[in-house]
C-alpha cells in the first residue's frame, strides 16, 4: 500500500477517535457520555467523541478524503472550507491531504462561532424553532483549542485560514476566491441557508458541496430551499444515511 494511503488511513482512525475506542456522547434532549465504545455508531457519526477531533465518522471522512483526492486528480481549483466545525478534525483532514500529496496552492478555510450554535432565530427562520443546540456546551469549541488541535497534528500553518463569528456576519465578507469543497455543518437551517448564500457562488464548476447534517429536516428544508431558488437540478446524492453532496454543474 502506498505511504499516502497509510499515512491517510491513520488520520481516520485517529481523527475520529476509533483507533483507541474514545467512548462517545450519544446526543438526544441531553448528551449522555455513553458506558462503552459502540464502533457501529463511529462508523456512522452518530456519537459525539469524548476527546477526538471530530464527530463526522469513518463513512463520511472517508468519503469526503475521496472528493478532495478527485479535486486534486481532476484539477478542480479552489480552497477547502467547512462551516461549522467542532474541533476541527475534519479540516485538520483536508489539510493534511493536501499535505500528503505536496499540494501548497491550495488553503483550507476553518469557519465557525467558536463559541456554539447561535439561539434560534425562529421570526427570521421558522424551520429552528425548536432548536436546542445552542444549549448543548459541548459543542462551543474555542479557537484557542481548535487552534491546538491543528499544531497537534502539525497542520497549524499558513494555508489554514480561521474564519471566528456568526456565519451571517463573516461569510459574506470571506476573502476566498475560489473554492474547491464547500462542507456544510451548521445542523440549523439559518447556519445552512445563510453559508449557502454567501458562498455557493464561489464554488467552481465541477466542485462539491457537501451537506453533513442533510438528515435534520431544518438543514433538509434550507438545502430544498435553496436548490428550488436557484433552480438546481444536479442530484442529491446520499453518503451515510445522515449526509449528502452534490457536484455543481459546469
Amino acid at each position: 500500500m502506498h505511504l499516502i494511503d497509510l499515512y491517510l488511513d491513520l488520520l481516520e482512525q485517529t481523527l475520529t477517535g476509533a483507533i483507541m475506542e474514545d467512548i462517545g456522547y450519544v446526543p438526544g434532549r441531553e448528551a449522555k457520555l455513553a458506558s462503552a465504545y459502540d464502533e457501529r455508531r463511529r462508523f456512522s457519526g452518530l456519537d459525539w467523541p469524548a476527546h477526538a477531533p471530530t464527530m463526522t465518522g469513518l463513512t463520511r471522512l472517508h468519503h469526503l478524503r475521496g472528493l478532495v483526492e478527485r479535486v486534486l486528480a481532476d484539477g478542480i481549483p479552489g480552497d477547502f472550507i467547512e462551516t461549522g466545525v467542532w474541533r476541527g478534525g475534519v479540516c485538520i483532514f483536508m489539510r493534511a491531504i493536501l499535505a500528503a500529496h505536496g499540494v501548497t496552492d491550495r488553503r483550507v478555510w476553518v469557519a465557525d462561532s467558536f463559541a456554539g450554535l447561535p439561539p434560534p432565530n425562529a421570526k427570521e427562520f421558522a424551520a429552528d424553532d425548536s432548536n436546542r443546540l445552542h444549549t448543548f456546551g459541548l459543542l462551543a469549541v474555542s479557537l484557542e483549542e481548535v487552534k491546538s488541535n491543528f499544531a497537534k497534528y502539525n497542520m497549524l500553518d499558513d494555508q489554514v485560514r480561521f474564519l471566528k463569528g456568526w456565519f451571517r456576519d463573516t461569510l459574506p465578507s470571506a476573502p476566498i476566491d475560489q473554492l474547491a469543497i464547500l462542507r456544510l455543518d451548521g445542523d440549523m437551517y439559518e447556519s445552512t441557508i445563510q453559508a449557502l448564500d454567501a458562498l455557493y457562488d464561489k464554488v467552481s464548476a465541477e466542485g462539491f458541496v457537501v451537506v453533513d447534517d442533510y438528515a435534520f429536516p431544518p438543514c433538509q428544508k434550507a438545502v430544498h430551499d435553496f436548490r428550488t431558488a436557484r433552480s438546481i437540478d444536479t442530484p442529491l446524492i446520499d453518503i451515510d444515511g445522515m449526509a449528502s453532496y452534490w457536484q455543481k454543474p459546469v
